[in-house]
Parts: C-alpha cells; structure tokens; sequence
C-alpha cells in the first residue's frame, strides 16, 4: 500500500506538533510495511495522484485547496484535523450554518470554520486525537460520527531512555522546571508561565524557537528579570540534549491556552517527569490524574499548580500510562487499520 503525507507548506519549517506527527507516524508506518512518501507538488499529475491514499495533517485554509483538488480528482483522503477553538460546537455549528446561507447570496466571505469543514467533510475519515476534537468535528462542523475514528497522538521511546547527566553537565542545572515549544505562538503561553516562575525560586528551563514577534520580545523581556531562567533557543526535535532535558528536569510545565494534547508534555511524561498542564483541550484524556491541571488564563493558578508539583513525591505511574497506552508503534497500528478499511487492503 502507497500513502501519500500532505500539510499546509510551512509545516517543515515551524517545527511544530504536526511536522513531529507527520515524521513519526510516516516512521513507525514504514516499520509496519507501508510505503510513505510526502507529498512532492512537482511531480507530472499522473505521478502526483499516483497513490493508494492521501493523509492530511492539519484541517485548514492552507490545505483546502489541495483537498478540493483530491475530491475533484475522486482521489481518496484520511485528514488528522488538528482542531480545537476555545468556542463551544453550537458556536462553531452557527458559524459554519451562516457561511453557507450567505454563499446564497454572495461569494468571498467565508470563516475559517468553514474550510475546517470542507477538509473534513471530503474526507474519506477524519482521525481527531481527543474526544474532544472529535465533538467539536461532529456537532460544530457536522461531519457524520460514522466517518469519525479517534486516534491518539503518540511518542517516541526514545525519550525512556535520555541521559540527564548530558544536559546537567552543559548547563550546570538539575530537577529543574522545564518548558518545551514555541517562544511567541500566542496559545503556547509563555509569557504567562514566566511571569509565573517570577516567584518561583527554583531554576527553570525554556527551550523554544523563538518566533519574531512582539509576544516574543515580551518574552524575552520578561526572562531578563529572573536569574533562576534559562532561555534556549530551539533544538532540534532529534537531539540527544533535548532528550537529555526531559530526563533532568522535575516537572514540566506547559500552560498552554490549549492543547491536544501536548506532544511535548508526552514526551517529559515518558522521561519521568511531573507534569503541569493546560486544562483546556483534551490533556485529561492522556495524563488522567496523574498530572496537575492549571487554567491557562490565570498566573496565579500556574504559579500554584508548578509548586504543588514541587512538592509532590515522585512516581513513575504516569511514565509508565504513557509507555502503555501512547507510543508511536501504537498510533501506526491503529492508523494502518483505518488504511486497510479503506483500501480493501
């Protein structure tokens, strides 16, 4: 079986959930024996519309037109939404209702929403990570439950086994607070979490690339006023340090305004870290109890959530609830079930 990956262009670039999604899931795919390549828009049409299937991460404007072009070709497509607005269904539903009684009328004015829908709807299923993003594809954008399969956003093994003695060596730090993403996207919040650490004495870690905007500057403001932060700009997905990182902090913190549900949190969970998460999204669907919940709008509810976690003794029973139930081996087997449904295969 030939599956074809696709996202909006600047997956590769952001260094983001999706492209760390896409490269595993094609990873742990291949190790099953199914035949992944992404997407090259280059290549002569026969050869471009060449596959078995189509997958698509990310549910949005810029993957809408590759999608109408797939349907109007009648060639078939999996799509991961990667969706999640802090709007409950009836809101989104309304929006989506209204868009499409004004192209009645008049054309050029559509929601955002509403190529979320379109993405989804052609779609031959749409694979939501959470329970969550799957009622907010169902009953906001309407998309029939039938073309609906929950599957759950994994991990890499690898991070059971990262050396803390690499980082603590480089750093001079340990049992550390540690913060791993994007320095400057509005809903990874950190600002929020620095202002938060502020009266925190504890030594803290942020490692994020940095994306140049005035929320970025703020950040960096922000971090110059405590001598126990350390700001590292970025490392690469693959790096021993990062791994190394997740293995010599304490807790990991990420007060997101949302996630779903947190790959990076996932990933420290498996190093045996204590974990400090956004309540918001569908981060109770992966770390249950076992994780201390903040609301993301409130700097006092992160301050006080990272100092339980301070606090607690440690366990490894959320290290080991990831070990069991999200690595990426999992993902692929459950991914290549949805595949063979549709293929025949």
């Amino acid at each position: 079986m030939k599956v074809t990956f696709a996202s909006y262009h600047t997956v590769s670039v952001r260094h983001g959930g999706p492209l760390t999604q896409m490269k595993q899931t094609k990873k742990y795919l291949q190790e099953i024996g199914i035949d992944v390549e992404l997407i090259d828009m280059w290549k002569p049409r026969g050869e471009f519309l060449d596959t078995d299937l189509f997958h698509i991460f990310s549910a949005n404007l810029g993957v809408w037109d590759l999608a109408n072009y797939l349907k109007e070709h009648s060639k078939r497509y999996v799509v991961n939404p990667i969706f999640y607005t802090r709007w409950p269904p009836l809101v989104v539903r309304s929006v989506c209702l209204f868009d499409s009684m004004t192209h009645l009328f008049t054309r050029g004015v559509t929601s955002l929403y509403s190529f979320t829908r379109d993405v989804c709807l052609w779609a031959e299923r749409v694979l939501p990570n959470t329970t969550v993003e799957a009622a907010l594809v169902s009953k906001g954008l309407g998309i029939p439950e039938g073309k609906i399969t929950l599957i759950p956003n994994g991990v890499d093994g690898r991070f059971l086994n990262g050396d803390p003695e690499l980082f603590s060596k480089e750093y001079g730090i340990k049992d550390f607070i540690l913060n791993v993403g994007h320095i400057g996207v509005e809903r990874k919040n950190v600002l929020s979490l620095i202002r938060a650490l502020s009266d925190i004495d504890h030594p803290a870690v942020i490692i994020g690339h940095i994306y140049p905007c005035r929320e970025a500057d703020r950040c960096l403001e922000e971090a110059k006023k405590n001598k126990n932060l350390l700001i590292i700009p970025g490392l690469d997905h693959d790096s021993p340090m990062l791994s190394s990182a997740y293995a010599a902090c304490r807790v990991f913190a990420l007060p997101a305004l949302f996630e779903t549900p947190g790959i990076a949190a996932l990933e420290a969970a498996l190093a045996g870290a204590s974990v400090v998460i956004t309540s918001r999204g569908g981060t109770s669907e992966y770390f249950g109890g076992m994780a201390t919940y903040v609301n993301p709008y409130s700097v006092p509810s992160i301050r006080k959530g990272i100092t339980e976690a301070l606090e607690q003794d440690p366990t490894d029973r959320l290290k080991k609830h990831i070990q069991e139930n999200f690595l990426w081996q999992r993902v692929a087997e459950k991914t290549t079930r949805v595949y063979k449904e549709i293929t025949g295969e």
